[in-house]
């Protein structure tokens, strides 16, 4: 939650230094305190609500947002292990066995807050954002869990524990980006669009359709919806560090373990994971303010008749490397 807060914080700074502009500096030193100042905004706003809007629908959207981009952050591998009173406890909320299955379901409810939202707005703005919202969303998760299935083929499971696991080959560079360098662009692109980024960002596209899906929503209710969409944009870049950068592997992390103990492994591993992180979402925000956005037209051809077939070709070649790989033990 701290880091989506801050988010927006680097979000403005970056904006700035593209732009040549300062940003954010009238809150402590070098606008620190900005999150806690826009927070504040925001709950002091006038709450106003639409009279013809389905008012439970209109509160549950923004909430449903906000929940579903917290809990999918629970099977993520954040580190190794830390040492506490004797007893090893790993730096994950929940080990599923079927951690990708997990987040793919959990990524594909998200789209029902947007919906929601827009469809209890009453406002034909927020309907169209809402619609464009969904079918964006539902065409490039088929490519993201296609780019998915080509991680999962190579390493024989769907625990992201596992996968994290099978990256710390090479001395910690075994990393899936070389193996699989299409389907790590695949998802990148599809993850941009998963979080309603630019190009990507025609559901809340103000030239044509006010504020988009939100457009009737104020004060805290917005909030949710743009701090979800901060959670989103951090949960993306841990996951795509977690399957394709190795995710917390590094050269010398077992040499830290073998040297230094448990804990000194379990700190570094946490600071190189957050450190790709970090670098995944400084990506995403210099993408926002280089790139134009799309042509909605446009933005659903790359979806349909680009990244699904070469997911799937991807696919292809990955499963006959796969079944190769196994009579000649090339890896």
């Amino acid at each position: 939650m701290a880091v989506a807060a801050y988010s927006t914080w680097a979000e403005r700074k970056v904006a700035a230094i593209m732009q040549d502009r300062i940003g954010p500096n009238r809150t402590w030193k070098f606008g620190l305190l900005q999150p806690l100042a826009d927070g504040g905004k925001f709950f002091f706003k006038e709450d106003f609500i639409p009279e013809k809007a389905e008012k439970f629908l209109f509160f549950f959207g923004p909430g449903l947002v906000m929940f579903i981009s917290l809990i999918t952050g629970a099977v993520i591998p954040w580190g190794k292990s830390l040492n506490i009173g004797g007893q090893s406890f790993d730096l994950q909320v929940a080990n599923l066995d079927v951690g990708v299955l997990y987040l793919m379901g959990m990524v594909s409810i998200g789209v029902y807050g947007i919906m929601i939202g827009g469809w209890a707005s009453n406002n034909k703005y927020s309907l169209i954002g809402a619609i464009r919202a969904s079918s964006q969303m539902i065409s490039y998760e088929l490519a993201m869990g296609l780019s998915l299935l080509a991680i999962i083929m190579m390493n024989s499971s769907l625990d992201l524990k596992v996968i994290a696991e099978s990256q710390s080959g090479w001395y910690g560079m075994k990393w899936n980006i070389f193996f699989q360098p299409l389907a790590f662009i695949i998802f990148f692109v599809a993850a941009l669009a998963e979080c309603n980024r630019h190009p990507f960002d025609l559901p809340e596209c103000e030239t044509e359709l006010v504020g988009g899906f939100h457009t009737e929503y104020s004060a805290m209710k917005l909030g949710l919806y743009m701090f979800g969409e901060y959670v989103n944009m951090f949960i993306s870049s841990a996951l795509i560090t977690t399957l394709f950068l190795g995710s917390y592997n590094f050269p010398g992390l077992a040499w830290i373990g073998e040297n230094w103990g448990e804990n000194a492994a379990g700190i570094a591993s946490i600071l190189a994971f957050l450190a790709k992180t970090i670098a995944v979402i400084l990506t995403f925000m210099w993408i926002r303010w280089t790139l134009p956005r799309f042509r909605y037209d446009q933005l659903m051809h790359l979806g349909w008749k680009s990244l699904i077939p070469l997911a799937l070709v991807n696919l292809l070649v990955t499963g006959a490397l796969v079944l190769l790989n196994q009579h000649y033990q090339w890896i």
